[in-house]
């Protein structure tokens, strides 16, 4: 284990172009499952300059308003305004969705996975949500972010927004932030004479009102803090970047501690493994972690198209495990569904939980939806390592 050294993970707010996308996805999957729990959906948007354009493979009797849908969520995430570069009244909605490809459905409908793929989950004791300190102090910081937007407490934010932050590790553990990076996207109103920076009271402000109150006790004298870098934020949104569905997936998981399959979540049903898998294999490596059987614990699974059993289940526990590596596969094996009929019951995933998901991090949430985060299957878990 490295004794010294910095680990930075990053997080993107709900304006973000990307998330944008994320959460009409998902949004598309919602409206759909809330009518026919059958329904396949494999959904993506794409966003640029005042145009918004959805598409994929849908399968289903259900009947779903896309304009009003999108138009709704844009809404929800704060782009009320041509100031902000978007906005939810004027911009132009495309919908170029056609149904799954018979060759995929009829491997499915056997119960077999809906395509090949690997996927990982993680899980380990450096915060109550059993999730690594920096990316989790980064979804809290653009959580932050938006809370003051939609109460007006800084009434000159606009939705698009990142963080990311860099903490200092010591002995293995975390110490302090070394450095925390605010991009909030802003009107002209906080500019300065030059109208080529923001005025130092609105930097103090940022750090003060959305930092503060997120690190403290884990700041100090020496943090760094990096705000609007460039010097202005005013440009933001799908007017400055183009977005499009599934471009933030170490967003979504891990922050970048633990390898990442490859594979995207929001805008696909759960016949997808490569969102329920990867859901599994989350409420797995917690429940390994709650059990006490690992101090920090990472699985993976593997499928191929068709197939319902996992070709292969790997774990890591990084030294920390209390018995062999062989043993907890067996205790994985032995209590928890790995086909994807058994994650979709086990983890009861049918429902319209999944635009809640596509911000602020797939893991580490609270929210009564997320089933993957219980630890229900801790207490289990170690009385059968007991008798191993």
């Amino acid at each position: 284990m490295k004794d010294h050294f910095f680990f930075t993970s990053e997080s993107v707010g709900e304006g973000h172009p990307d998330k944008v996308c994320d959460q009409i996805s998902d949004g598309v999957l919602d409206e759909v499952l809330k009518q026919d729990t059958k329904g396949r959906v494999a959904c993506e948007t794409y966003v640029t300059m005042g145009l918004l354009i959805v598409g994929g493979e849908i399968t289903t009797h259900a009947y779903v308003d896309i304009q009003k849908m999108a138009r709704g969520i844009i809404k929800e995430i704060g782009y009320t305004h041509p100031k902000y570069g978007f906005d939810h009244h004027t911009c132009a909605i495309v919908n170029t969705i056609h149904s799954q490809s018979p060759d995929i459905s009829q491997g499915v409908d056997t119960g077999g996975a809906g395509d090949q793929g690997i996927m990982f989950g993680y899980a380990c004791k450096e915060t109550e949500e059993y999730m690594p300190l920096a990316i989790m102090l980064a979804h809290r910081l653009v959580r932050r972010m938006a809370e003051v937007r939609k109460t007006h407490i800084l009434k000159y934010l606009g939705p698009d927004c990142k963080s990311q932050v860099t903490i200092e590790y010591q002995g293995g553990r975390a110490k302090r932030v070394d450095s925390a990076v605010l991009a909030c996207q802003h009107t002209d109103e906080v500019l300065d004479a030059t109208g080529e920076h923001i005025t130092s009271q609105a930097r103090a402000e940022m750090i003060k009102v959305i930092a503060d109150p997120v690190l403290k006790g884990l700041s100090d004298k020496k943090t760094k803090y990096y705000v609007n870098q460039t010097g202005k934020f005013v440009v933001g949104g799908p007017q400055s970047d183009t977005g499009m569905t599934g471009r933030k997936i170490i967003v979504d998981t891990y922050g970048g501690t633990v390898p990442h399959g490859g594979g995207a979540f929001s805008g696909k049903d759960p016949t997808k493994v490569d969102r329920s898998a990867a859901y599994m294999c989350r409420y797995i490596a917690k429940n390994i972690v709650a059990a006490g059987l690992a101090e920090q614990f990472l699985v993976q699974l593997s499928y191929v198209i068709g197939y319902a059993d996992p070709l292969s289940v790997f774990v890591n526990a990084y030294g920390t495990g209390k018995i062999s590596d062989e043993k907890l596969v067996k205790l994985i094996r032995e209590n928890f569904d790995l086909t994807p009929r058994g994650i979709i019951r086990s983890l009861d995933l049918l429902r319209p939980i999944f635009r809640k998901t596509a911000c602020f991090g797939h893991f580490g949430r609270t929210e009564p939806e997320f089933t993957w985060e219980l630890t229900d299957k801790a207490a289990t878990l170690k009385k059968q390592a007991a008798r191993m």
